[in-house]
């Protein structure tokens, strides 16, 4: 599809399909290595290695996905550029998206050795799970760069509908790293490192064939032009944008790096079985992102466009989708979620401890509605002041909710506290969805 094409065609169901879907075969299977990693170590009969992969994990992913910014902020702009027609725009934005993520990346390396002790200082995990999870680090923090320029490319793509080669590029990473994880782990008995290792090749091979995926922008000169790639006005916008994106990222992976490591208090066989239970909440969310992502692209064209009934009409049908697979996974966790859970670990202490709590599982894609598909309509309106505002207000219920019942209820009151930002979050962006509309000018 042109992206003068996508810029007048109706939005119609099999549109929003041809966004959605590779989008959700391709994020579904983002939370599938996590899967994979944690199966693999997981025949491993002891909680140690699957605990220290899982905040290890945690840990970068918390970190990468600060620079989230990139990935939605750069949707959100490039599907504005769509709708204007300002083609050059389009191609700049690129090149900026790319080099704020290399750049990000090698910072990372730079500050490894804080990044790392703050996480260790804050995590109550037992010495032997804190040595395996730094080795895990120390060896996958070397593909930064790459797993966050990846983000901006995934924007870049997104925006113009073009989630076909989105898909291609996830799928190559994730096939690389399973098939290096079953190599490294299962063949050559590597453990832990052999993990990382698999991730890190992975991830740079999966930037290179992003890059050439997108070959047809260097067709455009504005690509290297950098007195519009450095444009001041076009950078202060995208510096706000991913401000307030980037306050919203911190403020939501502090949710879910305190979520692992609070679980920790409560040994090391609660810390593993909140671990594996992560994954299918993580399933949730990649396959709830389809619809998302769609709503960021269509959403966004409408905003630049001044399309007030194109921006309702995108909104309306990518929620009815999005409530239709949410209701359908509830279902699978509550006949299936065991049988998953026996997959992912072969410790019985870790799978009993993994059924006590999978009920929050089976509700937790209903949850996830409002605030997946809010989040969407909001980033591709580049309304991105009221995500950090939002987002405060839900880590202050979090934190005062598990504050106030994981000393009655244990592990459950820290699951009951997760549940609680959800709803939060999904109420207080409905509340400010209205003056989002009011904010799309007259077209």
């Amino acid at each position: 599809m042109s992206t003068q094409a996508a810029d007048h065609d109706p939005i119609t169901h099999a549109r929003i399909l041809r966004i959605a879907l590779p989008i959700l075969l391709a994020y579904i299977t983002v939370p599938l290595i996590g899967l994979v990693d944690t199966g693999v170590v997981g025949q491993i009969p002891s909680p140690e290695p699957i605990a220290a992969v899982g905040v290890g994990a945690i840990v970068l992913s918390a970190v990468y996905w600060i620079f989230g910014f990139l990935r939605m902020g750069t949707t959100g702009l490039v599907a504005q550029a769509l709708g204007q027609n300002d083609h050059e725009e389009v191609a700049a934005l690129f090149t900026r998206a790319v080099l704020v993520g290399l750049a990000g990346g090698l910072g990372l390396i730079v500050l490894q050795l804080p990044v790392f002790a703050g996480a260790f200082w804050i995590s109550p995990a037992s010495a032997e799970v804190e040595g395996l999870a730094r080795a895990y680090m120390q060896i996958r923090i070397w593909s930064a760069p790459a797993a966050i320029a990846i983000y901006g490319i995934t924007g870049w793509l997104i925006a113009q509908e073009r989630t076909r080669e989105v898909l291609i590029v996830q799928f190559w990473m994730n096939g690389v790293n399973v098939a290096l994880d079953l190599l490294f782990v299962v063949g050559l008995n590597w453990g832990v490192e052999g993990v990382a290792l698999a991730t890190f090749l992975a991830e740079w091979s999966a930037l290179a064939l992003g890059l050439f995926l997108c070959r047809d922008v260097f067709a455009r000169p504005a690509w290297r032009a950098w007195g519009l790639v450095l444009r001041a006005t076009r950078l202060k916008r995208m510096a706000v944008v991913n401000s307030d994106i980037l306050i919203r990222s911190v403020l939501l992976q502090a949710i879910f790096v305190s979520f692992l490591l609070l679980g920790g208090k409560f040994g090391d066989t609660v810390l593993a079985a909140n671990q594996v239970l992560l994954q299918f909440l993580y399933v949730t969310g990649y396959a709830l992102d389809g619809f998302a992502f769609a709503a960021e692209a269509l959403v966004g064209q409408a905003f630049g466009a001044g399309q007030r009934a194109r921006l309702r009409r995108a909104v309306w049908m990518n929620t009815v989708w999005a409530s239709g697979f949410a209701v359908a996974l509830s279902l699978i966790f509550a006949l299936w979620g065991g049988w998953g859970i026996e997959v992912l670990t072969k410790d019985p202490q870790v799978q009993e401890a993994a059924r006590r709590f999978l009920p929050w599982m089976v509700a937790a894609p209903i949850l996830q509605i409002g605030l997946t598909m809010l989040d969407g309509i909001f980033i591709g309106a580049t309304r991105t002041a009221d995500m950090r505002n939002m987002m405060v207000v839900t880590a202050a219920f979090y934190f005062a909710s598990a504050y106030a019942l994981m000393p009655v209820i244990g592990n459950h009151g820290l699951w009951a506290a997760l549940m609680v930002s959800f709803v939060v979050r999904g109420v207080t962006l409905g509340l400010r969805y209205p003056a989002l509309e009011r904010s799309v000018r007259a077209g």
